[in-house]
């Protein structure tokens, strides 16, 4: 890997930026407002590969070399982009055998994009070829500090025969023979025993989970397959300090964020939400479910999946500008949310913030989705907030670069467990048809309890936990509970042994271990363990379950007085619950239901230097802010916030504390400074007991002082 030493100690900011798109000569003038709005980045060149190769074997490179040598004179900085997630029609004429395949055999029409089957030679022999050129032609260029490869990959499940193929031989030399195969799969059920590899079927009408997750893995390993395959090229041509990244978009079918960016220098990916109403605190209805994020909450996810994928800083590629185009949520930002939503971000450890896009579109699919500068290109209310924003991020240089966020809880994040819910899903949605989103639900009704119980949370993926992150070891329980002393796994359901060991030996080292619905009930293949749930936890947590059930309303819940938990009267389990049983645990809460009132809905046992809970449900806000305000591990430093007010607390490079305030409503609050501090972005003090006062849908930057 490269270092990424071109990146300047302030955080970039700035939009993507398409010259070739616009209709007459602008780019003076456009870059003259970028300086203006303090622009110090912009991203080019991914989308237009007909642009660099008209015609197979004619490249035109030269159109660029404006926009670039502009940027430079202006001090901003170029993160130039391979384009091959969008191919050129004359590519897909010639070579109509590289068009992706879906289920069914059907191909992925032309006219979109992601159309390509990226596995095929002919689609490899012209991509690197058209990356090659590129590279050779502006990677020296000083305005380029990165590269990014493709964008958003991962859109397809290929089942184009090649791909099939490679995954017969992936098969192949993992299992051997089929023999083994059989008996991993479990193939004898419904007579699916093979008798030869040419017995496999195509996964087009597959029903087999176990079928259906290796088939998941080697999907998400082909997308990373082919990033780096791109990296390692692109890296031929990087001088030091330059990074090679791509822009993931989390949401993806083929993408395993934590595999892709093992081979970048970098995370990159998208940052797209939801505004006005929806960034309201507190939240003014239940959170709605779009490819898009609704709620603050779920903002601060978006920063902690990112920051999760290498543990480490990250880039936002894309974020909102003017609006998203998504019928129905055509909703621009009120006054401030700009400035919100950026510094939640930067908060939670984003080291770049770009806007899609510079331009709003005047054709093409995207039309609608607004830019900084709307369609007359007259600067409007956007990019009045976005420009005054920029000049805040100047203002606070190196101070608020490359932050560490606190954590007060880590929650564990399996990507296989979110593959098989998607198959077998254990809940039902509000039509009692299975819900292909069961594991989003269980994750995140345990991440919003820690945001509303106002813990700030770190995710951690189970690759992580077993083999490390990216350039760091593999954490060792005791340590890991030291420094993180509260860790949830819920929904974790596909789990290899070793890291059900590993939890056992963290809570042991005395780390407080919640466990959820689901956790460790399947191993690494997807088969449900022949042993009593939670398993390999059951003993040291002191309560077990054999049988479990889907809840068709809220259930009401017991406290055990005692106990510590302090519930509201709105607190309610939902959609599950386990059959749990104390053996050896305190009784956190019950359930009000002549049936459900023989189990536990959430059970307390000491283990080693530390502590098991487990929770049996799936707990409504109410439930999991309770459990989570019960199990916070220290003091909160802010004290007892209003509902409309967050902090995020987080570390510079220089060792010093950053806090960042944020008010998500109309009526202005004002919350107590528990140390001293000075504002970052204003010429002010607080002293410990000081108010510091929040306007509406407003932000207050600080850092603390450093007392002799």
């Amino acid at each position: 890997m490269t270092s990424t030493s071109r990146l300047p100690r302030r955080v970039l900011f700035g939009a993507a930026y398409y010259a070739e798109y616009q209709r007459g000569e602008r780019v003076t003038e456009d870059f003259d407002r970028m300086a203006a709005a303090g622009f110090s980045v912009i991203r080019v060149g991914e989308s237009v590969w007909s642009t660099w190769e008209p015609e197979d074997g004619r490249f035109d490179v030269d159109w660029l070399r404006p926009v670039l040598d502009h940027a430079h004179a202006r001090g901003i900085h170029v993160i130039l982009g391979t384009p091959t997630y969008a191919v050129p029609p004359w590519l897909a004429r010639k070579y109509p055998e590289i068009a992706g395949e879906t289920a069914g055999g059907e191909r992925v029409g032309w006219g979109a994009r992601q159309e390509v089957d990226f596995t095929h030679a002919a689609f490899r022999f012209h991509a690197e070829r058209v990356i090659r050129v590129i590279m050779d032609r502006y990677a020296a260029h000083p305005a380029v500090i990165g590269v990014q490869v493709d964008n958003e990959p991962g859109f397809h499940l290929l089942h184009n025969h090649g791909v099939f193929q490679r995954f017969v031989d992936h098969l192949r030399h993992r299992y051997r023979d089929v023999e083994t195969l059989n008996k991993e799969w479990g193939l004898v059920y419904w007579s699916h025993r093979l008798s030869d590899w040419s017995d496999l079927w195509r996964p087009d009408n597959n029903a087999q989970p176990q079928y259906d997750l290796a088939w998941r893995r080697f999907q998400a390993e082909q997308t990373a397959e082919f990033i780096r395959w791109q990296a390692d090229i692109v890296r031929g041509y990087t001088e030091p300090g330059q990074f090679v990244t791509t822009c993931i978009a989390y949401q993806l079918p083929a993408m395993d964020d934590e595999l892709t960016s093992r081979a970048l220098d970098i995370t990159s990916g998208n940052a797209y939400y939801g505004m006005q109403d929806a960034l309201l605190l507190p939240q003014p209805h239940p959170t709605e479910r779009h490819w898009f994020t609704t709620g603050v909450p779920a903002l601060h996810l978006t920063a902690d999946r990112m920051y999760a994928s290498r543990q480490a800083p990250f880039l936002v590629t894309e974020t909102v500008a003017l609006s998203v185009n998504d019928s129905g949520h055509i909703k621009p930002a009120y006054d401030g949310q700009w400035r919100q939503a950026a510094w939640a971000l930067v908060a939670r450890g984003a080291t770049m913030i770009e806007y899609w896009q510079w331009n709003t579109l005047r054709f093409g699919a995207e039309t609608y989705w607004g830019g900084v500068l709307p369609h007359s290109e007259v600067p409007g209310r956007a990019y009045r907030e976005i420009a005054a924003l920029g000049a805040e991020f100047a203002a606070a240089g190196e101070t608020v670069a490359d932050l560490t966020p606190h954590s007060d809880v880590v929650l564990l994040y399996s990507t296989a467990s979110k593959w098989l819910m998607e198959k077998q899903p254990p809940l039902a949605d509000a039509h009692g048809a299975p819900d292909r989103h069961a594991y989003r639900e269980i994750f995140d009704a345990f991440y919003q309890g820690a945001f509303d119980a106002r813990l700030q949370a770190r995710l951690v993926h189970d690759h992580q936990v077993l083999h490390g992150a990216p350039g760091q070891e593999r954490p060792d329980p005791a340590r890991f509970a030291a420094q993180h002393p509260l860790l949830v796994a819920a929904g974790a359901q596909v789990t290899e042994r070793p890291l059900l060991d590993w939890l056992t030996a963290y809570a042991a080292a005395g780390g407080h271990l919640v466990l959820g619905p689901r956790t460790g009930y399947t191993d690494e293949e997807g088969r449900a363990r022949a042993e009593v749930a939670p398993p390999v936890l059951s003993e040291p947590a002191g309560a077990v379950y054999g049988e479990y059930s889907n809840l068709d309303g809220d259930v009401p819940l017991t406290v055990v007085p005692g106990s510590g938990l302090r519930l509201t009267e709105d607190a309610t389990a939902t959609r599950w619950a386990d059959g749990l049983v104390a053996t050896d645990a305190q009784v956190l809460a019950g359930y009000e239901h002549p049936h459900f009132g023989q189990f536990a809905a959430a059970t307390t046992r000491p283990h080693g230097e530390g502590r098991i809970t487990c929770v049996g449900t799936l707990p409504n806000p109410s439930f999991a802010k309770a459990l989570f305000e019960w199990a916070r591990p220290t003091a909160a430093l802010w004290g007892e916030l209003p509902q409309s007010v967050t902090v995020n607390s987080a570390t510079n490079n220089g060792g010093r504390r950053v806090h960042v305030l944020h008010n998500w409503a109309w009526e202005p609050q004002a919350v107590t400074a528990p140390v001293d501090m000075e504002d970052v972005l204003a010429a002010r003090k607080f002293r410990a007991g000081d108010a510091v006062e929040l306007g509406p849908w407003d932000v207050v930057v600080t850092v603390e002082l450093v007392t002799a």
